[in-house]
């Protein structure tokens, strides 16, 4: 038996790195997956992995940034599974500069992935875990929603909002059985790192470290939630980080 049999599990930018290895744990301990990404080749990839493990499986691609992909993506989830129990929101962008040389592109498309697409996402998750009476939102964070770094306006901006929104919807879904809480990760070692970059010479974890608290956070009993947590590597620089 494991932890989330039976319950039906939703996944933004499940295709790779921390989305990829969340939706492996929701799928080892029994959870149905739905999983969603923008590219559809490695979308595919993380589909037959997570088959493999047993469970039942779908994966739908979509930009979660726009209202009519999200509103089809959770149209066809409930056609198939008819419940939705956990969303995990993970998807996000990073661009960065000095503020006075951001484009306003870059700023809108950071905000368009990391605080607009949660709160599409949420707002459907909502709608069908009310009549559910029950449900569990995982938002995907950042230390930089606490601890900033220069050059970082749109993402560590994207993140303090994504933390807002987490309080909000605890607030509004406490009285409907709906918890939702904050993961914020430190350094994680991903994909999509530049190798040149100064942020890999500082400690990173696995994606496996933030998937067993985000494991965590999804199996605790309906009438408990886990806020927020924050995880990074033993050696980050956090307190006193600049």
């Amino acid at each position: 038996m494991g932890k989330l049999d039976e319950r039906v599990a939703l996944v933004t930018g499940a295709s790779r790195g921390i989305g990829r290895a969340i939706a492996r744990a929701l799928a080892t301990e029994g959870a149905t997956v739905v999983l969603t990404a923008r590219g559809e080749a490695a979308l595919d990839d993380a589909a037959t992995e997570m088959g493999a493990l047993g469970g039942e499986v779908m994966a739908q691609r979509a930009d979660v940034a726009e209202p009519a992909n999200v509103e089809a993506l959770f149209a066809a989830a409930m056609e198939r599974f008819g419940r939705l129990d956990i969303l995990v929101n993970n998807a996000g962008a990073f661009d960065g500069g000095p503020i006075d040389e951001l484009s306003v592109e870059a700023w809108d498309r950071v905000m368009a992935t990391n605080l607009r697409a949660p709160f599409l996402c949420t707002q459907a998750a909502m709608r069908i875990m009310k009549r559910q009476q029950q449900g569990r939102i995982i938002n995907v964070g950042s230390i930089s929603a606490q601890r900033v770094r220069p050059h970082s306006a749109p993402y560590s901006t994207s993140k303090h909002g994504l933390w807002g929104l987490t309080q909000v919807t605890a607030l509004e879904g406490r009285e409907h059985g709906i918890t939702c809480c904050c993961l914020h990760p430190g350094n994680v070692s991903i994909e999509r790192r530049n190798t040149d970059s100064p942020l890999d010479a500082e400690p990173m974890m696995s994606v496996e470290s933030i998937a067993e608290v985000a494991l965590l956070m999804a199996s605790l009993p309906p009438e408990v939630e886990m806020l927020e947590a924050i995880v990074l590597p033993h050696q980050q620089l956090y307190v006193g980080r600049g």
